[in-house]
């Protein structure tokens, strides 16, 4: 089953100026979101593999859209995270069965390695509410630099037999950093930790 997908949108953030300082380069975040059809609203199912499988479809589609955004490579994305929200004939499940199993190893393909784990959020809500996507570094988990998350709402979206799907990815973490920690340079990246 492939996704059937109502809209797709994309946006990039990008911080030139912080604490009365310039930041340059600005730090940038990409935002890809899809809103689909969920093909299980309104009833218990207890095979949920054609949402894991859109899922993937959609791990690829909207990481790209967000590298795209960015106008990086993959090598050069930094940061990234998922997030689902789900209308209310639908469940949470739902969006769990979205990110979890399939999404991530598309998405990592397309910003190059990703040992670390995505970073997700999934809710229930309706249309103009907020969803949170939880940032963290691509490649190391300890990178406290790029602990960092980003908003999206749609003022459509998503309707009660829909599921919201969000992607997000950064080229640099937050703006003036300084809590320590391991820093991005200094990042191997093998274990998805350090």
């Amino acid at each position: 089953m492939s996704a059937d997908i109502r809209k797709i949108a994309v946006w990039v953030e990008e911080t030139h100026r912080e604490a009365g300082r310039d930041i340059a380069p600005a730090t940038r975040k990409a935002v890809a979101v899809a809103v689909i059809a969920n093909p299980f609203a309104g009833g218990y199912t207890e095979d949920l593999t054609p949402l894991m499988d859109i899922g993937a479809e959609l791990g690829e589609t909207l990481g790209r859209r967000c590298i795209e955004a960015l106008g990086i490579t993959p090598a050069q994305a930094e940061s990234y995270g998922k997030a689902a929200m789900v209308g209310e004939n639908g469940e949470l499940e739902h969006a769990a069965a979205i990110l979890h199993p399939k999404l991530g190893a598309p998405l990592r393909k397309e910003v190059e390695k990703g040992a670390a784990l995505v970073p997700s959020s999934k809710k229930m809500g309706g249309p103009g509410q907020d969803l949170d996507i939880p940032l963290g570094h691509k490649d190391a988990a300890y990178v406290r630099s790029h602990f960092d998350g980003v908003e999206v709402r749609l003022n459509d979206a998503p309707r009660a037999n829909e599921i919201m799907v969000a992607v997000a990815v950064t080229d640099s973490g937050r703006p003036l950093p300084r809590v320590g920690g391991l820093t991005h340079a200094d990042a191997i990246g093998e274990d998805g930790l350090r």
